[in-house]
């Protein structure tokens, strides 16, 4: 998909309380080999990076757009490389993900896999969304069940891989790791309207769409949904729960 980093950012506030979350579960070990799923720009990357003394810290990504802004924050200890998600291999003694593994495809395997790059001692921590199940999105599918996007789709609507806790857990378990830790939690986020929620989406759940639609008809796509969610939210402001999924767990020595 085609990243727009400025759009993604623009609620870099809000993006970023899950991932204070996140680093909260790392144990902070000094000398590690670390990789980090999904490294975006690059921002939290580093932060991981400054968190781990001595430490050797890889970001990858399959977006280019997104790798340029990450590569300006190069140096010694810290790097950057194109790699889908799904490609990686190695060894580490700490794999991250920061809102990522929620585009991959597979997550029964994925997350035995990425078990199985730990060194022994080592730690997978993982936040992805889990909000794929709220109105906002269950009406980007619905509109998009509808012609004249239907068509244009050929009746493809995205497929979400998000697993529940419990699922996540027992994959976890299964992979061999011990000191599980699976949650969920919700983040309150209070907007001023439903063109917001559309300006927040249009950087992450509504890009599969874009991608797959005729730019011609994306101005139509975006009214038509824009119109469900006025139905949807009659009062100002918008009260946007999201809903994210947690796991971390850790590899015996």
């Amino acid at each position: 998909m085609s990243w727009n980093p400025e759009l993604y950012h623009k609620f870099q506030k809000e993006r970023f309380a899950p991932f204070k979350d996140l680093m909260d579960l790392i144990v902070v070990r000094g000398g590690l080999k670390v990789l980090d799923l999904g490294c975006g720009t690059g921002e939290l990357t580093q932060m991981v990076s400054e968190l781990l003394p001595e430490s050797q810290t890889l970001g990858i990504d399959s977006s280019p757009n997104m790798l340029k802004k990450a590569v300006e924050k190069k140096h010694i200890g810290l790097d950057f490389e194109l790699c889908p998600i799904q490609e990686v291999s190695g060894s580490w003694d700490l794999i991250f993900s920061n809102a990522a593994i929620q585009w991959v495809d597979n997550h029964e395997e994925l997350i035995p896999r990425l078990v199985s790059l730990l060194n022994p001692g080592g730690q997978i921590a993982i936040q992805l969304p889990a909000n794929h199940n709220h109105p906002t999105q269950q009406l980007i599918a619905e509109t998009a069940g509808e012609d004249p996007y239907k068509n244009a789709l050929n009746n493809w609507r995205r497929k979400w891989s998000v697993l529940s806790i419990l699922e996540y857990s027992e994959l976890l378990y299964d992979s061999g790791v011990e000191d599980i830790n699976v949650f969920e939690k919700i983040y309150p986020h209070i907007l001023d309207d439903v063109n917001v929620i559309i300006e927040w989406l249009s950087g992450t759940a509504l890009l599969p769409y874009f991608e797959c639609l005729p730019e011609d008809l994306h101005h139509d796509f975006i009214n038509s949904y824009r119109k469900k969610l006025q139905d949807l939210y009659t009062k100002k402001p918008v009260f946007f729960p999201y809903q994210r999924i947690f796991f971390s767990a850790k590899l015996p020595d």
